[in-house]
């Protein structure tokens, strides 16, 4: 399958997402989440759901557990908008890019606090 197509569903589900679960879910323990990126396999099988949570550890823990437990929901939403032969399976992951470039600016910013203290 080319990589076109795949692309284009995985932003198609990415843009959906965001709307089903900003919208639709309504299980307090899903806090302010951000789909931040949608990784769809070449055979349109699978797809990993990347998240960014607004919060401490543990609301980011429950806004998993919510979404997993509304996974089957999000699934047939994502079927009914989408038009695929099949659905992907989906799954859900946090997106540690963001925590990871603050700690990069964190440490870039201390460097630089250090060298004009000299």
């Amino acid at each position: 399958m080319s990589d076109l197509r795949v692309n284009r569903i995985a932003e198609q589900m990415k843009k959906e997402l965001g709307d089903i679960i900003g919208q639709k879910i309504k299980d307090p323990r899903v806090g302010f989440v951000t789909v931040t990126d949608v990784q769809v396999t070449g055979d349109l099988q699978q797809a990993k759901i990347y998240i960014s949570v607004l919060g401490d550890e543990d609301q980011k823990k429950d806004t998993l557990i919510g979404l997993a437990k509304a996974k089957g929901f999000i699934r047939s939403e994502i079927g009914k908008r989408i038009r695929l032969r099949k659905t992907p399976e989906i799954s859900f992951e946090f997106d540690e890019t963001i925590e990871h470039g603050n700690r990069i600016e964190k440490i870039l910013s201390d460097l630089n606090q250090d060298t004009n203290e000299q």
